[in-house]
């Protein structure tokens, strides 16, 4: 007599695919939350230039998911003074793109990232914080 136990059938993993990853990655940090007025900001920096390039975030008035281009940046540091996050923060930009699903956006970000060779920085904001 066998004792083993009948073998279930196993669910087909699918393989892990690194794009669709980090596509999910940077859709979950585009997040609203109404109750705390909570936003996840994400900006592409230019690691190069030392500065940002792209900015996305979501509009609570609009309802959409938006890409902006960064045009002029804040001055650098001083010499001899330690930069605080390693980047200039854009001070003036225009609109890229909006899209009104955080997955689109994402897709974007990954594509200008991707050819461009930028690198992500998050951030928290909240909605009485000044968006550029």
């Amino acid at each position: 007599m066998d004792d083993a136990l009948p073998t279930q059938p196993q669910p087909e993993m699918t393989p892990f695919n690194l794009e669709h990853f980090a596509r999910q990655l940077l859709a979950e940090t585009l997040f609203y939350d109404e109750e705390y007025g909570a936003l996840g900001n994400l900006s592409l920096i230019d690691p190069e230039a030392g500065r940002e390039r792209y900015i996305a975030s979501y509009l609570p008035d609009d309802g959409l998911f938006t890409i902006d281009e960064a045009l002029d940046w804040e001055d650098g540091p001083a010499p001899g003074e330690e930069d605080d996050i390693g980047y200039r923060l854009a001070i003036d930009s225009e609109e890229y793109g909006t899209y009104e699903l955080p997955e689109e956006a994402a897709q974007v970000l990954l594509q200008l990232a991707n050819e461009q060779g930028l690198l992500p920085s998050i951030t928290l904001l909240f909605e009485e914080d000044e968006l550029i």
